[in-house]
């Protein structure tokens, strides 16, 4: 374990040369969680891209588990492996998927899991749907003001958070799940796509960068990765370059990001992104998450009808999660 300024971290270094995780005892080995892997890869007939000449399939991700949905599996089970049985800390905002994903991986596997939650004031009110279940999935939850959970990563601060929970020795996980271990964890992702149905494109939403970091170097050379960020700001590149020089030692594959259509930043819709969702769900019989896949496949019918994609393009969209019930 690499020490962080006295700060426990990941066993497994955030390197280009990282070691084979430590065994773990079987039952807190995630993969005997039995996921579905590969996840299906399925077409679907949409004329809304069928006549500009661009073929549609669906990256189902969101049948890899049933709680550890998609990219919240493929990011996680590294490093649930890297934690061998110890507590695990992370982060996340109220609605965070990967809070919930975490609580859910603890539950099923017996580990002690803690949620720094950013907003002090959110301590005292009612948990909403998102918070109840990683409660009721047994995870803490810890409260934090904004400031401080922006400095979160500085060592002080994580030191101190992690005396606060009680979890000095803990296995700390990064908001969002996304460190080299995760970016490596969703590498595959892009090897089931690797020449798989003629894909020319992957395409999907992207909060942390972490997956569109592991994709974009499983895939073939001659395929590319699109990603369609959830949040507003244009800071992303910058952090998938950081994350892939963490787990590759530097920018890898092709990969680009397009930041029009995040619909006003994280956990924001607007009645245009609802009434979208819904018609994709009656064409095509898709449970569509708003949050994230939403504003994915949003974005490709806007993409194919500006012309982005040249007649005879396969675009593969990486279906990452379900809509939260």
């Amino acid at each position: 374990m690499s020490d962080n300024g006295g700060v426990p971290s990941p066993a497994t270094p955030d390197g280009p040369n990282t070691p084979a995780a430590p065994d773990v005892p079987e039952a807190l080995d995630p993969t005997g969680l039995r996921p579905r892997l590969p996840s299906p890869l399925c077409e679907v007939a949409d004329e809304r891209f069928a006549r500009h000449g661009v073929r549609l399939l669906l990256k189902r991700d969101d049948l890899i588990h049933p709680e550890l949905i998609g990219n919240k599996w493929r990011k996680l089970a590294p490093n649930l492996r890297a934690a061998a049985g110890r507590t695990v800390v992370t982060f996340g905002g109220a609605y965070s998927n990967h809070l919930r994903a975490t609580a859910a991986a603890g539950r099923l596997l017996g580990l002690t899991t803690v949620g720094v939650v950013r907003g002090q004031e959110l301590a005292d009110r009612p948990r909403n749907p998102s918070l109840a279940r990683c409660a009721a999935d047994g995870m803490r939850l810890h409260f934090v003001d904004r400031s401080t959970y922006r400095r979160k990563s500085r060592p002080e601060t994580l030191a101190a958070l992690l005396r606060s929970v009680d979890a000095e020795d803990a296995y700390v996980v990064p908001e969002g799940g996304s460190n080299a271990l995760a970016v490596r964890g969703c590498q595959e992702l892009g090897a089931e796509l690797r020449g798989h149905g003629g894909v020319d494109v992957a395409a999907l939403a992207c909060g942390t960068g972490g997956t569109l970091a592991g994709l974009a170097v499983g895939l073939a050379p001659g395929q590319r990765a699109l990603g369609i960020p959830v949040l507003k700001g244009g800071f992303l590149g910058a952090d998938i370059s950081a994350l892939q020089e963490s787990a590759f030692g530097g920018r890898r594959g092709a990969w680009s990001l397009d930041d029009r259509f995040h619909f006003g930043g994280y956990a924001r819709t607007t009645p245009e992104l609802d009434t979208f969702a819904e018609d994709f769900e009656q064409r095509h019989g898709l449970p569509v998450e708003r949050l994230y896949v939403a504003k994915m496949l949003y974005g490709l019918v806007a993409l194919a009808k500006e012309g982005a994609f040249a007649p005879g393009t396969t675009v593969a969209a990486v279906i990452t999660g379900t809509p939260f019930s």
